[in-house]
């Protein structure tokens, strides 16, 4: 469905994209995870053709974004990180104006804006100016308008930036239906909204592809070795004499002692950490000292997040100017 294939993006003497490679597949919900600067937002712009690359190539069904620059837009519907809102207009109004601009007229337009104001639940605000709406309904009136013309491919730069946790949950639900009629995009740095809603995974780090999976294979595959924590009645050496009658025990590390009891880290390579644990108990009992607590602690994808993405820098490209509610040179010259 789409194609990127060794994406570069420099601003200046600035390495924004760095030989981007990956394909995405038809009818799947795509995260794309990153912290800030990470290239996310450039990738997106470029994959929808607001943007030029410095390198590589994007293709939408087989189309080059660039050399086919009609026929790929108009299987892309692209929400960015600011809505492109009209704020004295209606929801309503609004998208009528984006649909004749995607070339809808007749009947066919009328149907698709009341579809879309059907799908994304702004029907009791549809007549009411943008400026006056709060931020969730705004980002509905953008989703909305990326939905006309009923493309493909839906791609949603940090769809749920700046709401309020209702808001947000509303969102993620709204994506989720998404999902079942269009391939969906949509970029975070928020771990658990993309692992709650995406059927794959892609990281970016200094705009380098990091990881790309659905979640559970990242979590099985790439994370680092689950933790036991362990507190018992016994020295240190005696701890560790004991933990080599463990297996899979690969480290232990001591907590420095404040108490008359030893509280150790200690690290597996066991798949089961359950296993691991059952050895664990098992030493101690064989050796007659008491084990007093044991916590469990399983790798998270935070841990692949952090550990993948540690020591990515801001991006220092300026950012977009802030959404205002004066109208848009754009649309200013349609209306002339």
């Amino acid at each position: 469905m789409i194609s990127v294939e060794h994406l570069t993006k420099y601003y200046g003497d600035f390495l924004a994209v760095d030989d981007l490679s990956f394909e995405i597949e038809e009818g799947h919900v795509y995260g794309f995870l990153g912290p800030n600067g990470a290239g996310k937002s450039t990738t997106m712009n470029i994959m929808t053709g607001c943007l030029s690359a410095t390198e590589g190539h994007v293709r939408i069904d087989g189309y080059d974004i660039f050399e086919e620059a009609d026929k790929a837009k108009k299987l892309i519907g692209y929400l960015p990180e600011q809505p492109p809102l009209y704020m004295q207009e209606t929801p309503a109004e609004y998208l009528r104006f984006v649909g004749e601009a995607k070339g809808l007229r007749g009947l066919r337009l009328n149907e698709q804006v009341e579809e879309v104001i059907r799908q994304t639940k702004i029907g009791e605000v549809r007549n009411r100016r943008i400026s006056a709406l709060s931020k969730g309904y705004r980002q509905r009136v953008g989703i909305a308008q990326a939905l006309l013309g009923n493309p493909k491919v839906i791609i949603l730069d940090e769809p749920t930036v700046g709401l309020d946790p209702i808001q947000i949950i509303e969102i993620r639900a709204l994506i989720k239906e998404l999902g079942q009629d269009h391939t969906v995009i949509f970029s975070s740095h928020i771990l658990s909204e993309v692992q709650a809603i995406c059927d794959q995974i892609l990281m970016i780090a200094d705009g380098r592809l990091a990881a790309f999976d659905e979640p559970g294979n990242l979590e099985k595959r790439l994370l680092s070795p689950n933790e036991i924590i362990i507190t018992a009645d016994a020295e240190p050496e005696e701890i560790r004499d004991i933990l080599a009658l463990a297996a899979h025990i690969t480290d232990v590390a001591m907590e420095e002692k404040k108490s008359p009891f030893t509280t150790a880290c200690l690290k597996t390579d066991h798949e089961n950490i359950y296993e691991a644990s059952r050895s664990v108990f098992e030493a101690f009992s064989k050796k007659g000292k008491a084990l007093l607590e044991m916590n469990l602690r399983k790798a998270s994808l935070e841990d692949l997040f952090v550990e993948l993405t540690e020591g990515s820098g801001a991006d220092t490209v300026p950012e977009a100017e802030s959404e205002t509610d004066t109208e848009p040179e754009a649309k200013k010259e349609v209306r002339r």
